[in-house]
């Protein structure tokens, strides 16, 4: 069974959540503010960790960023702040979701689930995949062209792993924000097509021959590898 810590100083919230999770097979550890939470991380490293923003001590951000120097672990915000700036926030600084409060506990077990079926970015051996000058490295989670590391942004570094991941096999942008983003956005077609733009502006050295992230007009989208 797969852990899952719940860092929320709200003793009600964490319990239901705890009570849901651990009925969908989940072992869950608790932890009411920043310090406990960095003590559960170390002793007993989670598979996914729901974080509230608003944290008594260190607050939900900088845990957030604490987690991200030492690891990948998925990480859902929970929070009763809804405002775009601090979604993107928690967004940009590395979270693989977003929930506002009041929330269905049930809907937060959905999230955990499709958060924890995504292709992982790290690994514990050696996962590369090459698709002629692209080399993709899944254990370091970074991306070369040519032998130039890519820059890209969390969320289109995430997309193009995912595509990768499944060459030639075509997904909707639905299924791309549900498998990849785990997230409900309004106007999500437009948010995967940016996306998609950026990767293909960062990838322009990229022969075609090799590859292409090609559109299926209507449809959605595909990682074309020869």
């Amino acid at each position: 069974m797969k852990p899952i810590l719940i860092v929320e100083d709200e003793e009600a919230i964490s319990r239901v959540l705890a009570a849901y999770l651990k009925k969908a097979g989940f072992n869950v550890n608790r932890a009411a503010d920043g310090v406990a939470a960095v003590e559960s991380f170390a002793l007993s490293p989670p598979s996914l960790v729901l974080l509230d923003v608003m944290l008594p001590g260190a607050g939900g951000f900088e845990l957030l960023e604490h987690i991200r120097s030492r690891s990948s672990c998925p990480v859902i915000m929970l929070t009763a702040r809804d405002g775009i700036d601090d979604r993107l926030a928690g967004l940009d600084g590395g979270a693989d979701d977003y929930m506002t409060k009041p929330f269905v506990p049930e809907e937060v077990v959905a999230r955990v689930k499709a958060v924890l079926r995504r292709p992982s970015v790290w690994s514990d051996g050696s996962r590369k995949r090459h698709f002629g000058s692209l080399l993709i490295d899944y254990t370091s989670g970074r991306i070369f062209l040519s032998g130039v590391e890519v820059s890209l942004s969390p969320r289109d570094q995430s997309l193009l792993l995912f595509l990768a991941e499944h060459p030639n096999r075509m997904f909707t942008r639905e299924q791309l924000i549900e498998q990849v983003w785990g997230m409900d956005y309004d106007g999500s077609d437009r948010a995967v097509d940016l996306s998609v733009k950026r990767l293909r502006q960062a990838l322009l050295g990229w022969p075609a021959d090799e590859g292409e992230i090609r559109t299926l007009r209507g449809t959605g989208y595909q990682l074309c590898s020869s």
